[in-house]
């Protein structure tokens, strides 16, 4: 189970404005390391902060976040934090303007095109958007620690970028899978979000799904053949690299 023993640090976080902050550290790793607690934290977008949520991140030491929202998404909520460097890697179409184009056309919206539109969206995430994941990486091997991964909702390009550095750190398939899905324990969605879409899509939106994970990673053996590959030519992170991110984020 990926829950932290009791004496670990939390792994969720419970802010007020900020649902899904989770810390990815304490996962083992195959070579019986851990990943280093309070260095690496996944959230939801960080717009509705509070003053006694900017204390704790300044308490944990946060200086950088790596932001995945597309340009409209950034507009509606601006991340306020002064001592925290944002560094923008938009992922784009959204899910939402992807369903709203849909709509546009003048047929109604169903459960199935959201379903279609996340799993195409994921598949997007290696088709199209591998440079900002690649930009990614290249800040992490900057040691730009303690930071924050997000997006809107913090779960599926947070997701991914989470899996593929949880992968790159040799942490276990499983253990990977349970993190992800995590964000259906903890996100709560914003009731002001996507209110022009039906209760049925918002459900399909504000959840993830192991299947919709998996799209990706289909999508990295199309291109790419393999994983290691895609690590290697997509993000490349040769041996090198990957050995400085343990020497980094992962303690004995």
């Amino acid at each position: 189970m990926v829950s932290p023993m009791s004496e670990s640090p939390a792994r969720h976080l419970n802010l007020a404005g900020a649902s899904n902050f989770r810390d990815l550290g304490g996962y083992p790793t195959r070579d019986g390391r851990s990943v280093r607690w309070r260095q690496l934290f996944r959230s939801n977008h960080l717009g509705h902060l509070t003053e006694d949520d900017i204390a704790v991140l300044r308490s944990l030491g946060v200086k950088s976040a790596f932001d995945f929202r597309g340009a409209q998404e950034r507009e509606e909520a601006l991340c306020g934090v002064a001592d925290i460097t944002t560094h923008s890697l938009p992922v784009e179409p959204t899910v939402v303007a992807a369903l709203r184009a849909i709509a546009a056309s003048g047929r109604p919206l169903s459960t199935t095109d959201a379903m279609d539109v996340m799993r195409d969206s994921y598949r997007g995430y290696v088709q199209d958007n591998t440079p900002r994941f690649r930009a990614l990486f290249a800040h992490l091997l900057e040691d730009r620690a303690p930071l924050v991964i997000h997006c809107t909702a913090g779960k599926d390009r947070t997701g991914f970028a989470c899996a593929l550095i949880l992968h790159t750190l040799g942490v276990a398939d499983e253990v990977i899978a349970e993190d992800y899905l995590l964000t259906n324990r903890f996100y709560r969605r914003d009731p002001s979000s996507s209110s022009d879409l039906s209760a049925d899509v918002r459900q399909v939106l504000g959840t993830v799904q192991a299947e919709f994970l998996a799209e990706a990673f289909a999508a990295i053996d199309a291109d790419y053949g393999d994983l290691e590959s895609y690590l290697r030519d997509g993000l490349v992170l040769g041996a090198a690299e990957r050995e400085q991110l343990a020497t980094i984020y992962l303690s004995d």
